[in-house]
């Protein structure tokens, strides 16, 4: 590969003017996928604290959250300028006013620049898709979308819950209130195939979405993923796989794709395996080094 990819840290500086940097914060609220709607369990990989574990603790309020979790990076940045992210679970699975609520207070905050709420394609109903319009039009609204992976039989082996269809209408629905979309996309899943990962990253790429989550598949402790890992059933990628493939990745994106993520952290005390990612410093420099190799460069490929 020789060429650019367009990143995070790129697009924000372009959007606000300076350094943002996000808050993880949590709205309280649960899944259809662990309430019983769908199912009790959870996506097969989810820990117990819903993909926000690093979020800050949903008794406090938002207001609270907010200075707790700028103290709590005060020594990683100078950032003056945050973005509210709603992460620990499905953000969108409550009532609309118990959701205007939430999302206002954050966003009433003057050095709050923008709003990221992560939910499910199947947790977008009209009444949720009006306050996220309305929201926009206060500040930039993020929503994350928790895809994984096109393939139908790994999506029923991982539980997700919902059919591609529901994922490409949440795109369009959202696509036409004019927020920004981000997708996750899972590499590593149990049985799929390089080739496999690899279509999942160019749909996502062609599907509407302005932006991806490339996310490296952790073992955790307390998930239904762990006995299987531990039982030999499957196994997890090692570092130069892992950079390979992201490699790959990045040539089948459109420039215009905005990086949000490129391996993304889990709790130390929860990592059962890859042993090699829980050492973020060196994963990252040795991403950095292997992009050098390949020429791939942070930057903007898209034309002006």
């Amino acid at each position: 590969m020789n060429g650019r990819y367009y990143s995070l840290n790129e697009y924000l500086q372009k959007q606000f003017g300076e350094k943002v940097y996000k808050l993880a914060l949590d709205g309280g609220m649960t899944c259809p996928n662990r309430d019983g709607t769908l199912d009790t369990r959870g996506c097969i990989f989810c820990s117990a604290g819903g993909s926000g574990d690093f979020a800050e603790p949903s008794t406090d309020s938002i207001a609270e959250q907010i200075e707790r979790a700028k103290r709590r990076i005060a020594d990683k940045t100078s950032a003056k300028k945050f973005i509210a992210y709603f992460q620990s679970y499905t953000n969108t699975y409550a009532p609309v006013a118990r959701l205007r609520q939430l999302f206002t207070q954050a966003i009433m905050q003057p050095e709050i620049a923008a709003l990221s709420v992560a939910t499910r394609p199947d947790c977008l109903p009209p009444e949720v898709l009006d306050l996220l319009s309305e929201l926009n039009a206060k500040k930039p609204v993020f929503v994350e979308l928790g895809l994984q992976t096109v393939h139908e039989r790994t999506a029923q082996f991982i539980r997700r819950r919902y059919p591609l269809s529901v994922f490409d209408e949440a795109v369009r629905n959202l696509r036409a209130i004019g927020v920004h979309i981000v997708v996750h996309a899972i590499l590593g899943l149990p049985f799929e195939t390089k080739e496999q990962m690899l279509e999942t990253v160019r749909y996502i790429g062609t599907c509407g979405a302005h932006g991806i989550k490339l996310q490296l598949l952790h073992v955790l402790r307390g998930t239904d993923l762990e006995p299987l890992y531990e039982s030999g059933t499957f196994r997890t990628l090692e570092s130069d796989e892992y950079i390979d493939l992201l490699c790959e990745c990045l040539e089948r994106l459109p420039p215009q794709i905005v990086i949000h993520r490129l391996t993304g952290d889990a709790p130390k005390k929860l990592l059962i395996a890859p042993l090699w990612s829980a050492n973020k410093k060196q994963v990252l420099n040795t991403l950095h080094n292997r992009f050098e190799q390949n020429n791939i460069i942070q930057g903007k490929r898209a034309a002006e």
